[in-house]
């Protein structure tokens, strides 16, 4: 399934405590078209909750989240 969504943006966020990853996907995510799909990469483990809260807070809609080792992926739609 997200194999199918392509993202129109990528932000890598590696080596940066929390919130600096939750902040810079919200600055992110006020930049795009409504519509446009915005790829988050992070290693910051308390991610997992705060972007797809934040982002739901904001009124942006979560397509997937995933975790690979340390590694979080977030899809996030405006």
């Amino acid at each position: 399934m997200t194999d199918s969504i392509v993202a129109d943006y990528n932000l890598e966020i590696y080596g940066e405590p929390c919130p600096y990853p939750a902040v810079a996907t919200l600055e992110a995510m006020a930049s795009l078209k409504s519509g446009e799909v915005l790829e988050v990469i992070t290693d910051c483990s308390q991610s997992i909750n705060n972007i797809p809260n934040d982002a739901k807070n904001h009124g942006y809609e979560v397509l997937h989240v995933s975790q690979k080792g340390v590694m979080l992926r977030f899809l996030l739609k405006k």
